[in-house]
């Protein structure tokens, strides 16, 4: 009874425990998917700022605005692309490594540029923007470089592909419009034997008949008139007469 106790109660604690993981699992996921809802909303809405302040506004705070925007569109569209290509292609994780080490330097320069369009002080801000514009371009240009080349090894792959498949599509496109030579002719089935019916009986190779030579059809023929003679008729009855005269 007792050992009976003790596994209903580690039984029941084994189920309590897999339901506070799951429960947690459960909790982690749905944050981390609220965190990333809201963090796509608020990145949707800094864009589109972003995008309003580099056509209405003009100067320092219009450049800025359009040094962000720039840096933060070609940083999205690299990441997309090297995510989409390594579901596909595995070589393609060394490019993401390297991405990622970009990504840093590219949002502490988002950052930096965020503080400068909140300075007052507008003639330090311009003397920042050449050497600004420069670390922009270099940034965008390295994203640039790996989106475009994932999407080139992409396209030849593709290439490849679609090359060997049409080839393969002309090899049986041809045969089969080669029937003449490709379609096999089937002999004929040889016609069956007849099967001998009941009335017929089976067949039988019969030895010939031999026929009875002159001399045994003459000692056949003498003998059948010996034996007539000895029975004709009268015989007997004269034999007993004589007999019973000489008495």
């Amino acid at each position: 009874m007792e050992a009976v106790i003790l596994i209903l109660t580690l039984l029941f604690a084994a189920f309590v425990v897999l339901g506070v993981y799951a429960g947690v699992k459960a909790v982690g996921a749905a944050k981390r998917g609220v965190d990333r809802t809201i963090s796509q909303a608020r990145r949707t809405v800094e864009d589109t700022t972003l995008r309003a302040k580099s056509l209405g506004q003009v100067g320092v705070a219009g450049e800025l605005a359009q040094l962000r925007l720039r840096l933060r569109t070609s940083m999205k569209a690299t990441q997309d692309a090297l995510r989409a290509g390594a579901a596909e292609d595995a070589s393609l994780r060394e490019s993401i490594g390297l991405f990622e080490r970009l990504s840093v330097h590219g949002r502490e320069l988002d950052e930096e540029l965020r503080r400068l369009e909140r300075e007052p002080d507008r003639g330090r801000t311009t003397e920042r923007l050449p050497q600004l514009r420069e670390r922009v371009e270099r940034i965008t240009h390295s994203a640039e470089s790996l989106r475009w080349a994932a999407r080139d090894r992409a396209r030849s792959f593709a290439e490849d592909d679609l090359e060997s498949l049409t080839a393969q599509i002309d090899v049986e496109a041809g045969a089969l419009r080669d029937w003449s030579r490709s379609e096999p002719v089937w002999p004929e089935p040889a016609a069956e034997p007849a099967r001998p019916t009941a009335a017929q009986g089976s067949w039988a190779p019969s030895a010939p008949a031999s026929r009875p030579s002159p001399a045994a059809g003459a000692g056949r023929s003498g003998n059948r008139v010996t034996r007539g003679r000895g029975r004709a008729p009268g015989s007997r009855g004269r034999s007993r007469r004589g007999i019973r005269a000489v008495r």
